[in-house]
């Protein structure tokens, strides 16, 4: 089986590849996650193919943070993560997490909002300690205390207070 790496910006993937990754994200999602691609349609993917099959995905999408009271940041903020069932424990998520990983080196970081934390850890992500905000038509909302995002460090991360409050603007779906 033979594994293959492809980095493609959504302005440019193909309505096959497209279907592939609605496909595979909603079934190991357990949602339409058409929803998802059509509210935000700027993303980067990460496709990992065996044979042909998409098995595994992840994308990154432009999102501005701000950590406390500095200035915001340009994140490479993870989505979609996914691997199909069939092919897990095999290093497929892993190699794609690395290929993007690899591919955000020019955001000031990366960050996620994980359903494993620990998974992500072992990759080199780590989990932001201080308080969630949204800011949203000019006020900041905290968010729930369960919510969990990780951050991953770039050649272009500055130093970072992990307890400090990580601000993100609202959007209109998931918060993180």
């Amino acid at each position: 089986m033979a594994f293959e790496l492809f980095t493609v910006s959504s302005s440019v993937m193909s309505s096959a590849q497209l279907d592939a990754v609605i496909a595979l994200c909603s079934a190991v999602f357990e949602l339409d996650y058409a929803l998802y691609m059509r509210l935000c349609p700027d993303r980067t993917h990460v496709l990992g193919y065996v044979d042909g099959q998409l098995v595994a995905h992840a994308l990154w999408l432009d999102r501005p943070l701000r950590v406390g009271a500095g200035p915001w940041r340009n994140a490479a903020y993870v989505e979609g993560v996914a691997t199909h069932a069939d092919h897990r424990q095999r290093g497929y998520g892993a190699a794609v997490m690395r290929r993007l990983q690899a591919e955000i080196h020019g955001y000031d970081l990366g960050a996620l909002s994980p359903a494993v934390p620990e998974w992500y850890a072992r990759l080199g992500w780590e989990r932001w300690q201080g308080p969630l905000w949204i800011e949203h038509d000019g006020a900041l909302e905290p968010t729930p205390d369960e919510e969990i995002v990780l951050i991953y460090r770039t050649p272009r991360t500055s130093a970072l207070e992990l307890a400090a409050p990580l601000i993100a603007p609202w959007r209109p779906f998931e918060l993180w």
